[in-house]
């Protein structure tokens, strides 16, 4: 469960910091460390509406360094973010499906907006949205022939999921083939972005009477066999909203609102870690957190999260080395790897890039990692956790660590200054050592035997004291030292 009253240490403001944002800032765990995880959550959760404006162009490419450009402002709020980034991943959409760079900006300002709203409200904006209208098809879907693609996501991966945390369905196909109707119809101006309902091509039931009524569960869902029906406040443009509606009234096998469970599940896996994808695991954080948020009952999503930011689920990767057999940690998301690091180090990329080693844009990097904003693979969005590790995926991480190591040109603020960062007057290379990692965030996580070869390298050239004043030696081995930091595996989880 968990005492919102627990007070935060430095290293606990500091896995706060970094679930919930970008990185933590020496500045920033100041701020936190001695408040209690209640306050740390309100201060976290009491974000206002950012800044960010969507790009107008139509080169995916700008976008996406607009948008990384973006993030690494230093007061752009961390949780908004990371909400952001997780909606985008939930409701996921991509460039290659709509087309449209300028809709998929749109969409990302929809979902920074609502990113702590009502998750209903939401839920209905989405099927609003431009960009999934074109997405899922939407747009194609005639009287004549309903299209399944917005319906069958809408249950599968939007709101009720396939099976309960029972492993019951929770849905049929005839209910996807009844949903669809219900968005039969809907439309939009290209030029304007506009949506727009047509009649003339909704399937109203007098002209497909064989279709049955608009009738939705009539064996699953907690209604009996009569079902649900989402014509009862009229046919035509208030069908998808009392779908919706309908959807948030599912009940489980267990008599559980199927939504709530669902989706307290999804961002307990995403702010706490893995090991929530299992209902069976899952179910006590689960219900706790709706319990005390009342999601179930309002489904505003900010006591939700705030709920799940002073459980103790949200603290169990929060554990120092050595790392015992039911250790949990969380590996990095690929945007979060490279943004945090440029965060923490205070690097800002020159026309969007690290200006060394492969010179290439931030962009690129984060897309060669694993993860490309406004393209992720399919409807399902990114697979997590251990998928973000692949045997192509270390080689571009160790790449950018390399990049990061070896910026040696431009202005001041482009390249890694170390000396800023830690103490210039240390001599003692563990000293070095547990400076380099406290500034990365990662000081309590190294094993005794990772620690002594990181002070191996620095002192492989010959023992004695370290001169952090020669620039020749920074250059070579402090650059070098912080470059394995981010490389290890410590570094690549949280």
């Amino acid at each position: 469960m968990g005492d919102e009253n627990t007070l935060l240490d430095a290293s606990a403001a500091r896995h706060f910091l970094r679930r919930t944002g970008f990185g933590a800032l020496p500045e920033e765990i100041s701020d936190y460390a001695g408040l209690t995880r209640g306050q740390a959550a309100d201060l976290r959760l009491g974000f206002k509406r950012s800044r960010y404006k969507p790009g107008s162009g139509k080169d995916l490419f700008k976008v996406q360094d607009r948008y990384l450009s973006f993030l690494l402002k230093r007061r752009t709020p961390g949780l908004q973010e990371k909400l952001t980034l997780f909606w985008h991943d939930h409701f996921s959409t991509n460039n290659a499906g709509v087309g449209n760079p300028r809709l998929m900006s749109l969409q990302n300002r929809l979902l920074r907006n609502n990113c702590k709203g009502n998750f209903r409200d939401l839920v209905k904006e989405i099927g609003r949205d431009v960009a999934m209208v074109e997405f899922l098809d939407t747009q194609d879907n005639h009287k004549s022939e309903p299209n399944e693609n917005y319906g069958r996501e809408l249950l599968e991966l939007f709101t009720l999921g396939v099976h309960d945390f029972s492993g019951s369905e929770n849905y049929r196909q005839s209910d996807i083939v009844q949903i669809a109707r219900a968005f039969s119809g809907w439309r939009y101006i290209p030029q304007k972005y506009k949506l727009y309902f047509d009649p003339t091509q909704h399937d109203f039931t007098i002209e497909f009477p064989g279709r049955g009524p608009k009738t939705i569960f009539t064996d699953v869902g907690g209604w009996g066999p009569a079902g649900r029906s989402f014509d009862d406040l009229g046919e035509g443009e208030p069908e998808i909203d009392r779908v919706v509606d309908i959807l948030f009234d599912h009940t489980d096998t267990d008599g559980k609102n199927t939504v709530a469970r669902r989706t307290a599940r999804r961002l307990l896996e995403c702010f706490a870690h893995g090991g929530y994808a299992d209902p069976v695991y899952a179910q006590p954080a689960v219900d706790a957190v709706i319990a005390e948020s009342g999601f179930d009952q309002h489904f505003e999503l900010e006591p939700l999260i705030r709920a799940i930011l002073v459980n103790d689920a949200f603290y169990e990767t929060h554990s120092s080395a050595p790392h015992g057999p039911g250790t949990r940690k969380s590996v990095k998301w690929p945007v979060d790897f490279v943004i945090s690091t440029l965060r923490m180090l205070d690097i800002k990329p020159k026309k969007q890039r690290v200006w060394g080693g492969s010179f290439i844009t931030l962009r690129e990097h984060v897309a060669r990692i694993g993860q490309s904003p406004m393209e992720p693979p399919s409807v399902f969005g990114w697979d997590w956790e251990n998928a973000w590790i692949t045997t192509g995926s270390v080689l571009a991480r160790s790449a950018f660590a390399r990049d990061i190591a070896t910026t040696r040109v431009g202005g001041k603020s482009t390249r890694l200054r170390p000396t800023e960062r830690i103490d210039p007057n240390l001599t003692d290379p563990g000293a070095i050592v547990d400076a380099a990692c406290e500034v990365l965030g990662i000081a309590d996580q190294l094993i005794s035997a990772e620690r002594t070869a990181f002070i191996d390298y620095l002192t492989s050239e010959g023992g004695g004291p370290l001169d952090l004043q020669d620039e020749d030696f920074v250059d070579r081995k402090l650059n070098g030292l912080f470059g394995l930091l981010i490389q290890c595996a410590a570094y690549q989880v949280h």
